[in-house]
């Protein structure tokens, strides 16, 4: 059988996996409790020097 030829078995085993949809999952949203901190890291000004400088580069 050359490369990407396909016999009748292999037609229906993929018709059949294709037509198999999983609907057997959680759909319920996960509600998070907790806190969430972050650092901004350097001033604006700062940030936009240091895009400048990579930019003349």
């Amino acid at each position: 059988m050359s490369m990407g030829a396909f016999d009748e078995d292999e037609y229906e085993r993929r018709e059949a996996k294709n037509g198999v949809v999983d609907a057997d999952f959680d759909d319920e949203r996960v509600e998070y409790h907790g806190t969430l901190t972050y650092d901004s890291g350097d001033s604006t000004e700062v940030l936009l020097d240091q895009f400048k400088q990579i930019k003349s580069q």
